[in-house]
């Protein structure tokens, strides 16, 4: 594949700018056999809304963060491991084109290209780097995936109940089970799910009695007594 690349003086330096312009917020990029393919600039679908963000493809690595200064300064830098990571191709809708899912066990998001030929390129490069990974330390590919969170504007009312509207007073939440929008007494319980977080997540109140049924154990779940506080009594 690229491997002959990796001890190249090019590679070291093109690695080297990348890790400049995240700075000190940034991780270490550069380590043995580690090879900077490509670059660029796609729209991740957020929580409030699409934002750009700067994606970065190693041969085993996905790095992306936030724009500062375009090819200067970069934060909020973010590193997944290509072995963890399956791609699903997404249909159009009429504000996003050229989607597709990036799934791992930890999250999950959508992004897009800027034209359809853009998106065929990214996608061939990723699952290329992918099979290579899988082929070389002989791992399967991954099976359990984050659910993306369901963007806050596309409901107004919560996604379970379907009765509590919300409004500047009335605050939306997720679910880091399902990712739907749902309201607090929705999504009172918190819930242990090791491979997402060391900390209890919050989940809805349907995930919560399917995680706390007995096939959750067998997933490496764990239940916990924990709920949420009132947030009109706690703040």
């Amino acid at each position: 594949m690229v491997d002959h690349l990796a001890n190249t003086e090019i590679n070291s330096q093109r690695i080297a700018a990348v890790e400049n312009c995240f700075g000190a917020s940034g991780q270490p990029l550069a380590v043995p056999g580690r090879v900077l393919l490509g670059e660029g600039i796609l729209t991740k679908e957020c929580r409030k809304k699409p934002k750009p963000r700067i994606f970065f493809l190693f041969n085993d690595i996905l790095v992306y963060g936030s724009i500062v200064i375009n090819k200067r300064k970069y934060n909020s830098q973010h590193i997944i491991p290509l072995e963890d990571v399956t791609l699903e191709t997404l249909p159009d809708t009429l504000q996003m084109k050229n989607r597709w899912m990036i799934k791992t066990s930890k999250k999950s998001f959508v992004v897009s290209a800027a034209s359809l030929t853009e998106r065929k390129e990214w996608i061939s490069h990723l699952e290329e780097c992918i099979r290579h990974l899988l082929t070389k330390t002989g791992r399967q590919p991954s099976t359990e995936h984050a659910a993306p969170w369901i963007p806050d504007k596309a409901t107004d009312i919560c996604m379970r109940c379907t009765q509590t509207k919300f409004s500047t007073l009335t605050r939306r939440h997720h679910c880091r089970k399902c990712g739907f929008v749902v309201c607090a007494d929705c999504s009172r319980q918190r819930f242990l799910m090791p491979r997402l977080s060391p900390k209890p997540l919050r989940v809805c109140n349907l995930c919560y009695r399917q995680l706390s049924s007995g096939s959750a154990t067998a997933c490496g779940l764990f239940r916990l007594t924990t709920t949420v506080p009132h947030p009109g009594i706690f703040g």
